[in-house]
């Protein structure tokens, strides 16, 4: 081979090729995301870049259950939500892990829209709002006239909730209605223990005693406790 033809040449063999039958190298791998711990304890230590994932991880937790309590097409809906991510920011030394960092933030929401409806309460739109997906859950194909009842029944349940005393009604609301434990209900109401099962137990009394001197009401309830 001429010189001139040797210098001019490309040192291709300078970056090896793969083998004959050998995989390329794999593309990088995203970081695994952090669990729970690790994730609180960024946040703790102030690294920019868990405020973001932290976001992410507690947000649909949030609209869950201000959904859930205020009512999915309530004007103040979505400030809530963002007072109880503020909420959530501020008082994150106090959570210890006694429980799923989704029930702390539950708890953390619902205190937030509880302290909210008090502060609103002459307009009384607590138990106002019927949440649609609640009512979808209730529907059933082989029922055309279930929904119109469901709605009828829940209407006059929540007129009865009304005439009673507010702290017991949202006592009963958030055990029975909610899922939400006596600890969690002294949390979200600013009370103690005690006095939350003392709310609970007068407050579903009262209601039961609503509901029994409505005879339409309670046949309508014992019809529904009757069906599939």
């Amino acid at each position: 081979m001429p010189p001139s033809a040797a210098k001019s040449r490309p040192n291709l063999w300078l970056v090896p090729s793969p083998a004959p039958g050998a995989s390329a190298s794999p593309p990088p791998q995203p970081e695994p995301a952090l669990d729970d711990s690790e994730l609180l304890a960024s946040v703790r230590a102030g690294e920019s870049s868990a405020a973001a994932a932290f976001h992410d991880r507690v947000r649909p937790q949030v609209d869950r259950t201000v959904r859930r309590l205020l009512g999915a097409s309530d004007p103040d809906a979505e400030d809530l939500a963002q007072t109880a991510m503020i909420e959530l920011v501020m008082t994150i030394d106090r959570f210890r892990g006694d429980c799923s960092l989704d029930s702390w933030t539950s708890t953390i929401a619902a205190r937030t829209v509880y302290k909210h409806i008090r502060r609103r309460r002459t307009e009384r739109r607590a138990f106002g709002v019927v949440d649609p997906e609640q009512l979808a859950e209730a529907r059933s194909p082989v029922r055309a006239g279930r929904e119109a009842m469901v709605r009828n029944l829940t209407g006059r349940v929540l007129a009865h909730l009304d005439t009673i005393d507010e702290s017991k009604a949202w006592t009963f609301v958030l055990h029975d209605v909610c899922g939400y434990d006596l600890r969690e209900i002294a949390e979200i109401t600013g009370v103690g223990v005690a006095a939350a099962q003392s709310r609970l137990v007068r407050g579903r009394r009262e209601i039961h005693e609503h509901i029994a001197a409505d005879p339409e009401l309670a046949d309508l309830m014992r019809g529904m406790e009757g069906e599939p």
